[in-house]
Formats: structure tokens, C-alpha cells, sequence
């Protein structure tokens, strides 16, 4: 169902592509916008252990919303910061992760997984906890369960 990676030797293991996943703060979500239009948009994740599934946290409305609400199917891609070479190019990892997006009801998954992505940017467990309690009520949370995950080490040149 999904195409393999053309350069084998490039490629991550499972487990690689989980610490990319764990470590990085930001990807870019990828999903069918209107008139099926592809809609790609940096976001926040988190990447839960237990059950193998990316986090965000959005707005309850917007393109974004309309589109996952349309069409489940979505990509999310992650790459770090990477290394120069000698000359200009760069060696970086990347990941992409195929899946279907579920929207989240259950408060307390909610307020878990807020926690756990904002841990990802601060420790500072007050201020968490003041965000979660002045926008819980206008926050969607969404997961993208995978179907695919896939990693390569690139360099450019």
C-alpha cells in the first residue's frame, strides 16, 4: 500500500525514526485542504510511547480542521536542525509518518496530552497548568495514529 524507500541504504530504523519523532519539537502536517488542494502546516507535536500516536493541540476551527474533518488521511514530516559538511550542504534525518487523524474527546486525554507537549517546551509546571485552565474549553486536540512511519539520513549535495 505504501511505496518503500528508493535509497535503502539511507534508510532509519523503526526505532531511530521513534527518537526523531520523541526529540523534535515541530513538523509540518500535511493533509487535503479545499478543492482538494494539498494543505501543509508546521505544528507542535508530541509523540506518545503508549500508544505509538502523534499529539497536537489547534483552534477548533479553520482549514486545517475542515480538512481532517473531510479527510482523515493526513502525512506529518519532521527533520532536525542537521549537521554541516564541508562544503554548504547539510547531513540531517528525516521522518514521515502516513496515518489517519482522530479527533480527541476525552478531557483528560486532553489535559494529559497538553501537559506533555508544553513539557516538551518548558518545565515550568505553573505556567502549564495556568494555559491548560484559560484555554482548555477552545482546544482541539487531534492524534494522527500511524499507518507508515518512515526515516532517512540525507545529505545534500
Amino acid at each position: 500500500m505504501f511505496r518503500e524507500i528508493v535509497r535503502k541504504k539511507q534508510a532509519l530504523s523503526p526505532e531511530d525514526c521513534v527518537a526523531i519523532l520523541q526529540r523534535e519539537k515541530r513538523g509540518v502536517l500535511a493533509v487535503l485542504g479545499d478543492e482538494d488542494y494539498p494543505y501543509a502546516v508546521p505544528l507542535n507535536h508530541y509523540y506518545c510511547p503508549e500508544d505509538g500516536k502523534l499529539y497536537f493541540h489547534s483552534g477548533k476551527t479553520g482549514h486545517k480542521i475542515d480538512a481532517m474533518r473531510r479527510h482523515p488521511k493526513a502525512s506529518f514530516c519532521v527533520y532536525g536542525e542537521g549537521i554541516p559538511s564541508d562544503t554548504w550542504a547539510l547531513r540531517f534525518e528525516s521522518v514521515i509518518v502516513f496515518g489517519r487523524i482522530e479527533i480527541v474527546e476525552d478531557e483528560e486525554t486532553v489535559v494529559r496530552m497538553a501537559r506533555e507537549l508544553s513539557r516538551k517546551f518548558t518545565d515550568d509546571e505553573a505556567y502549564i497548568q495556568q494555559e491548560i485552565d484559560r484555554h482548555l474549553h477552545r482546544t482541539l486536540l487531534f492524534a494522527l495514529a500511524p499507518e507508515q512511519i518512515t526515516g532517512k539520513r540525507v545529505k545534500e549535495e
